[in-house]
């Protein structure tokens, strides 16, 4: 039975009633029934079935909000608190030498960033473009994506490596839209000697198809390679994560309802070959695409018998004869428009094009320089850091008063709604229960987390029987924050913005527990420990043994050294280095990559579309 509070919610009774008007409802009763016979005597199905028809067809389709709540989230949003971001006088002195640091590492990083972009350098550039009549990697991004910027995943990675230099692995990843579909890009770079595999880049390529099966992106590979790199075959051929996990994630996306298209824009050898052959499209451009197990080189040496590269794998071979290729291009710039033209045919709904609108944070992102601290003791209150990247610096904070060293709540960023856990000291006992409290309630409402990790790099040691149960109560609560990011089923993702250090970083969805997307500031530190912050190191063995002065120096220096957010994104431990002042825009972004797969349509079957 209806009763006067809901009829007043519904509108349909005024404040002052006292009591609900039923002959008013009784007379909608009636027309409702006469509506619904009318209906059937036309041969119109009732509504409930045709809402059980729409139900069908939603079950085909990733789960969503059937309504969009972007309009009730940006009314209800103005109501959060506003942070105060206002740095006082006795933080100055640790904001300039942040501030310092920062200027500092952004100086190195625009170097190195400098030198990855220039490929295997101005000569291999020259020879690749000139003699080989081939389009140097990045114009041949420019006439594959939109006119719109894109998201380049770890272009540091490959730097400084044991075995030499390798620029961007030998490969550009990343994340832009194709005739307004985000998709995941892998484009070998030949100019990094010659488009040979080397581990780094197949670690490179697998962390790209995991970030296309995650959110679920459509992939595009420009295939332009001489195969693996034969002296470091122990590194790149036999394991699970070696080259080969390549192909066998091709066939999981495509069983998955994930597309992949291929360009054979080069030389195709050897393991190099099967990435178009396994794609469920595949453009091949004459001239200087070529296709090969085995090239000429080989062929001589097998029967002394030579062929030329367009008779033993050209274009036309493929398109013509074996079928290994669906489209022939006479041209680079018709093969990228070819593939244009099938991404289009996907079958995906259009996203929508209205821009959301959100307020600016109060503050001026600049000032997050001042705040990425350079040294753990050098940390200001995260809810600084906060009020230069939520819309209108407004935060809605969950437990505030309960376990501060850890930040929990939600608000806006650029118009999505995501829940925010951030360091704001040594994670406690309370700090992590009131984690893995909130980590479950994002969960439940199906909202993206941003971890904003700054974890402390060493925790003292108990020294009494009442220290050691306290350590051992936060040890239980931070295992139970643990497992509820680690099976927390939304999108995560990570910005280490000071340091990231031992177990808490973890806890802190640190790369160990998969996060959608994981960058770093350049100030960022990440070992197991922090070298500035021990003076002795603990030796195996037995007690007496000691560790000479020598060994301690050099132990502090490597730790130093590789615990650099360079050496780090060099390695792949993240998805790259971001400036402080574009974190916003990057989490922005992230964020829109992720709500892309609402608008895909699933077919129920589960096998890859294989080649005949």
């Amino acid at each position: 039975m209806w009763n006067t509070v809901a009829l007043r919610s519904l509108g349909r009774l005024s404040p002052n009633a006292t009591s609900p008007p039923l002959p008013r409802l009784q007379t909608l009763k009636n027309r409702v029934l006469e509506r619904k016979s009318r209906d059937l005597h036309r041969g119109k199905q009732p509504a409930h079935v045709l809402q059980d028809q729409g139900l069908e067809r939603t079950r085909d389709v990733l789960p969503c909000r059937l309504g969009s709540n972007k309009a009730k989230y940006r009314r209800w949003a103005k109501t959060y608190p506003v942070l105060d971001g206002r740095i006082l006088s006795v933080y100055r002195h640790v904001f300039e030498g942040n501030l310092r640091n920062s200027e500092a590492v952004i100086k190195r990083y625009s170097e190195l960033l400098e030198t990855v972009s220039k490929g295997g350098g101005e000569n291999a550039i020259l020879r690749h473009t000139q003699r080989n009549k081939k389009l140097f990697v990045r114009e041949r991004l420019k006439l594959l994506l939109d006119d719109e910027s894109f998201l380049e995943l770890s272009p540091l990675a490959g730097l400084n490596m044991p075995y030499g230099d390798v620029p961007a692995a030998g490969c550009l990843t990343g994340i832009g839209k194709i005739c307004g579909v985000w998709c995941v890009f892998m484009a070998n770079d030949a100019t990094v000697k010659g488009g040979t595999i080397y581990p780094i880049g197949v670690k490179k390529q697998l962390r790209a198809q995991e970030i296309a099966m995650q959110n679920r992106l459509l992939s595009v590979y420009l295939v332009d390679s001489g195969g693996a790199f034969l002296p470091l075959q122990s590194e790149l051929f036999p394991d699970k994560s070696h080259g080969g996990r390549v192909f066998y994630n091709e066939a999981i996306m495509s069983a998955l309802r994930i597309p992949q298209v291929a360009v054979v824009c080069g030389s195709c050898v050897a393991g190099g070959a099967y990435v178009p052959t396994m794609a469920e499209e595949t453009v091949i451009i004459d001239k200087i695409g070529t296709l090969f197990l085995a090239g000429p080189p080989l062929v001589k040496a097998a029967t002394g018998e030579y062929v030329s590269p367009e008779d033993l794998g050209g274009a036309k071979l493929h398109s013509e004869v074996s079928g290994c290729s669906d489209h022939f291009a006479s041209s680079e710039k018709e093969a990228y428009e070819c593939i244009r033209n099938v991404i289009s045919t996907l079958n995906y709904d259009p996203l929508p094009e209205e821009v959301i609108e959100h307020d600016s944070p109060l503050y001026s992102s600049d000032e997050l320089l001042g705040l990425a601290p350079q040294d753990y003791r050098c940390t200001l209150p995260v809810k600084l850091i906060l009020s230069r990247l939520m819309d209108g610096s407004r935060f809605q904070e969950f437990k505030a008063n309960y376990g501060t060293t850890l930040v929990t709540g939600f608000g806006h960023m650029e118009g999505h709604l995501v829940g925010i856990v951030a360091n704001n000291g040594e994670l406690s006992h309370d700090a992590s229960l009131k984690g893995s409290h909130f980590v479950q309630l994002c969960s439940q409402r199906s909202l993206p987390i941003l971890f904003l990790q700054n974890t402390a790099p060493h925790t003292a040691e108990p020294t009494s029987i009442s220290q050691a149960k306290a350590h051992s109560n936060r040890l239980k609560a931070q295992a139970s924050m643990m497992a509820a990011v680690a099976c927390a089923a939304v999108p995560k993702i990570t910005i280490v913005i000071g340091g990231c250090y031992g177990s808490e970083s973890y806890v802190m969805c640190g790369r160990s527990f998969s996060p959608n997307f994981l960058f770093l500031w350049p100030n960022a530190r990440v070992a197991l420990v922090d070298s500035r912050h021990f003076s002795t190191v603990p030796q195996a063995g037995d007690n007496d043994c000691t560790g000479d002065e020598s060994e301690l120096k050099h132990l502090k220096e490597k730790l130093e050294e590789e615990s650099s957010a360079f050496y780090s994104s060099a390695r792949l431990w993240d998805g790259g280095v971001i400036l402080p002042q574009n974190t916003r825009k990057v989490i922005a972004q992230c964020l829109e990559i992720i709500e892309q797969q609402k608008y895909q349509v699933i077919s129920p079957c589960q096998y890859p579309v294989i080649r005949m």
